[in-house]
């Protein structure tokens, strides 16, 4: 894997609701921005990545986890979508190289972590990269949250893996700016701004240890915990902001008004 470029940036990315790239006749444009955002990361990036470590919020362990697949297999972890999304492809190629790279920072940092050779892409990986790199030409290797969703522990796994960055391997947090499915639509326009706000300042107004204390503290933000009732979708963000210590964040992407209300974001870092 090469270093003789310049580091990588790291993304946090709202990746929307399931399979929806395979549902543009079902959803209209409501996918539209997101989508634009996500295939404009090629053109952001500035080169074609050697590799992609994906941190989605869709897959949790007890130890922080590698997908050493070398040909993945797909993981339909959604449900009530129309039949033909569940026989939809996104064939990039795994990584065993990089996974076992991956676990030897991880374990170096004091962290426990394991290599998985059966896992599978599931939806948070394979509908954003559907958008970013939609020819699956770039190896993709999954990296789980860790249970318990200690974001501290998260932003120490985004340390341990930041040397990547200087080899040439894209890492990705995916998840959702705002991820709460009882209060989706108009309803949740008020709080979703609130908690958005919060988030837009945390992590484009800060660096370093202020924002990592913002950060630490995010279920005291504005609106939090209705945003957020669970945290597995926010928690990819720990790990970009980690592998970013210092860099500054930048908005990337933005809506006030998905799903007929929602204020989302996705973030670059670096």
């Amino acid at each position: 894997m090469s270093n003789t470029h310049p580091r990588l940036p790291t993304y946090f990315i709202s990746h929307g609701g399931g399979p929806w790239p395979w549902m543009k006749n079902e959803m209209g444009h409501a996918y539209d921005k997101l989508e634009a955002s996500l295939a404009d990361m090629p053109r952001q990036i500035g080169r074609r990545p050697d590799a992609i470590l994906m941190v989605s919020a869709h897959w949790e362990e007890p130890a922080f986890t590698v997908m050493g697949n070398p040909r993945p297999p797909m993981i339909y972890d959604y449900g009530g979508f129309p039949a033909h999304t569940y026989q939809v492809h996104y064939d990039a190629p795994g990584s065993p190289e990089l996974a076992r790279r991956v676990q030897s920072l991880i374990e170096s940092a004091g962290l426990p972590a394991r290599i998985d050779p059966e896992r599978g892409f599931d939806h948070g990986m394979f509908s954003p990269m559907a958008a970013i790199y939609p020819d699956a030409d770039v190896p993709v290797v999954q990296l789980s949250l860790r249970r318990g969703l200690d974001p501290a522990e998260h932003i120490a796994l985004g340390r341990a893996i930041a040397p990547l960055r200087d080899e040439n391997i894209l890492i990705v947090g995916s998840g959702l700016s705002y991820h709460n499915l009882r209060a989706f639509g108009p309803q949740a326009r008020d709080v979703s701004k609130a908690f958005d706000d919060w988030l837009g300042d945390t992590t484009v107004g800060s660096t370093g240890d202020r924002r990592n204390e913002r950060l630490l503290q995010w279920s005291a933000a504005p609106a939090a915990r209705i945003a957020h009732p669970r945290e597995e979708h926010l928690i990819p963000l720990m790990v970009a902001v980690g592998a970013a210590q210092d860099e500054a964040g930048e908005l990337v992407y933005h809506e006030d008004a998905f799903m007929g209300g929602i204020a989302v974001s996705s973030f670059k870092f670096g």
